[in-house]
C-alpha cells in the first residue's frame, strides 16, 4: 500500500535532522509513496528537496503557534489526501499538531536529541497529540520515558546513512589551505558549535593529542554560537597550529573522508549521525560515550570511546588511534561492515513499519466511531 506523507521541518540551515528528513522523503518517493516536504522557502532543505524532484510547499511560521501557517498545512491535508504527517524537528511539532487537530490524519514525531522534554503545558500538549514518537536511539527512548511519554507511543528507528556514497577525500591542497600540513595526522570533527556538541572539549582534547602526537592537526568543521569560545580556548592553550576552525563547509564529507580519525566530543547526543558517515567512509572514530553514541560506535570494534566532558580521556583515545596504524585499519574495516546496518533503506523500512502501525490504529478508530454512530 502506498500513501501520501507530509514531512514538516521548519528549521533554518542544514543539519543532520534535515538530511535525515530529505533522505527518508526521497526513499519513500522512490518506493511510490507521495512525499511532500513542508519547509521554509529558500532554506537548504526546500532547495535540495526540489532538486530531488519532491513536491515542496512553503512553511514559514513566525512562531511555533503560527495559526496561519498551521491553517495552510491543514488545507493541504485534504487537497493532497495526506494520510499521515511526520514532524521531523521539535519546532515543527506544534505547527503539525495544530494542522492535524480535529482531523483524522495522525501525527508522527521524530525525536533526535537526548534532552528531557520541557514540563510546560505547551510541550505536553504538542507531544500528547502525537500518535507515535520515533526515537533515533534507545538513549532518546529512555529520556522520553523519563519525561512521561508512555512506552506504547515510542518506537526506536535509528538514523540512516547513504551507504552508496564514495566521496573523494579532500586533496592535499585543500587540507593545506586549512592549515593541515602535508602528511600531518588528521583528526576531523564535523558538528555544530553548540553546547551539547561541546566543541571546547574537542579543543582541550587536542591539547592532550599534541603532547603525544605533536604534528597532529584537528579540524573543527562547522559553525555556531560557541565559535568564539572555541577560538578563545585555542588561543589560551597555544594551539593555533594544531586546531583549525573551518566554519561551515559544503565539502564536509570530503574532509571527513580524508581524516585518520573522526571525532565527536559531545556531552549530550541523540545518536550522532555524522558518525554514520565515518562508518561508511571507513574512518575509525574517537568519541565520547554520550547518549546514543555507543549504539553507533562499538568500543574497540569500530572506534574508541571516552567519558563525556573528560578531554584528557578523549585526547588519549584519539592519540592511541593516531599512533597505531594497524588498529586504525582493523577498526576501519569493521566500520565499513557495520555501516550497512544503518542504511537509508533499512531506516525507511523501519519508518514505514511505524507508519503502517499508526495508520492501522487510526483506521480501526474510524471504523469504531462509524459503527457507534450507525448503531445510535
Amino acid at each position: 500500500m502506498t500513501y501520501a506523507i507530509l514531512h514538516v521541518d521548519t528549521e533554518r540551515g542544514w543539519r543532520g535532522g534535515e538530511r535525515q528528513a530529505l533522505w527518508l522523503a526521497a526513499e519513500l518517493a522512490r518506493r511510490g509513496h507521495a512525499s511532500i516536504v513542508a519547509a521554509r522557502a529558500g532554506e537548504p532543505l526546500a532547495r535540495r528537496a526540489a532538486t530531488a524532484g519532491l513536491e515542496v510547499v512553503e512553511c514559514d511560521p513566525a512562531s511555533e503557534l503560527d495559526l496561519r501557517a498551521a491553517w495552510r498545512l491543514r488545507r493541504l491535508l485534504g487537497a493532497r489526501r495526506v494520510a499521515l504527517v511526520h514532524a521531523h524537528t521539535a519546532h515543527a511539532v506544534a505547527i503539525a499538531a495544530l494542522a492535524t487537530m480535529r482531523t483524522p490524519v495522525p501525527l508522527v514525531v521524530s525525536r533526535r536529541v537526548d534532552f528531557p522534554l520541557r514540563g510546560n503545558p505547551g510541550t505536553r500538549w504538542k507531544y500528547g497529540r502525537a500518535a507515535m514518537i520515533v526515537a533515533v536511539s534507545h538513549a532518546v527512548e529512555r529520556v522520553l520515558l523519563a519525561s512521561g511519554i508512555g512506552a506504547s507511543r515510542i518506537r526506536v528507528v535509528p538514523d540512516g546513512v547513504d551507504v552508496h556514497r564514495t566521496p573523494q577525500p579532500a586533496s592535499r591542497d585543500v587540507l593545506e589551505s586549512l592549515g593541515a600540513a602535508r602528511g600531518a595526522p588528521l583528526v576531523v570533527q564535523v558538528a555544530q558549535l553548540v553546547g551539547h556538541k561541546d566543541p571546547v572539549n574537542f579543543v582541550r582534547a587536542m591539547a592532550r593529542v599534541h603532547e603525544r602526537v605533536p604534528d597532529a592537526v584537528g579540524l573543527l568543521v562547522g559553525d555556531g554560537p560557541l565559535r568564539a569560545q572555541a577560538e578563545a580556548e585555542v588561543r589560551a592553550l597555544g594551539l593555533e597550529r594544531t586546531v583549525r576552525l573551518t566554519g561551515y563547509r559544503t565539502d564536509a564529507d570530503s574532509l571527513l573522508a580524508a581524516a585518520d580519525v573522526a571525532c565527536l566530543s559531545s556531552r549530550e547526543e541523540g545518536m550522532g549521525s555524522v558518525l554514520l558517515d565515518a562508518l561508511v567512509f571507513g574512518v575509525p572514530v574517537a568519541a565520547t560515550s554520550a547518549g546514543g553514541i555507543p549504539e553507533v560506535v562499538a568500543h574497540g570494534e569500530t572506534g574508541l570511546l571516552a567519558e563525556p566532558e573528560n578531554p584528557a580521556a578523549l585526547g588519549d583515545v584519539i592519540a592511541t588511534l593516531l599512533e597505531d596504524p594497524a588498529t586504525r585499519r582493523r577498526l576501519a574495516a569493521k566500520a565499513r561492515a557495520r555501516a550497512s546496518e544503518f542504511s537509508v533503506e533499512r531506516m525507511t523500512d523501519r519508518t514505514i513499519a511505524v507508519y503502517d502501525e499508526v495508520l492501522a490504529v487510526a483506521s480501526g478508530a474510524r471504523t469504531m466511531r462509524a459503527s457507534s454512530s450507525s448503531s445510535a
